[in-house]
């Protein structure tokens, strides 16, 4: 498997609306994110302190650092508060039928 290809990590059934679930692809840590816009996934790590992500907060689109308080959006990764300014990595994603496909990419 290449790594432009999707591969099946999570069911949506997995992931009430509202809620995250980390899961651990080829030995990196994405979190998924059920948001009323649908499902996104970021890396699990805050860019200001490296804090888990799953363990803070989803409001919105937004998922909130537990350290610091730091958002994200978790539809392209950007860093919307202080202290982070670096932006995390955002991973295209599909669903099919009740399937969550993520791609890693390069």
């Amino acid at each position: 498997m290449t790594n432009n290809e999707y591969q099946t990590v999570a069911k949506s059934t997995d992931i009430p609306l509202g809620k995250t679930l980390c899961v651990n692809v080829n030995g990196k840590e994405i979190l998924l994110c059920h948001s009323n816009e649908g499902f996104y996934a970021v890396d699990n790590l805050c860019s200001h302190a490296e804090a888990k992500l799953s363990e803070g907060k989803l409001k919105g689109c937004r998922i909130l650092c537990p350290l610091h308080g730091a958002a994200f959006d978790i539809r392209d990764g950007q860093a919307l508060s202080k202290p982070a300014s670096k932006s995390i990595k955002s991973y295209p994603l599909q669903v099919l039928e009740d399937q969550i496909q993520i791609q890693l990419g390069e």
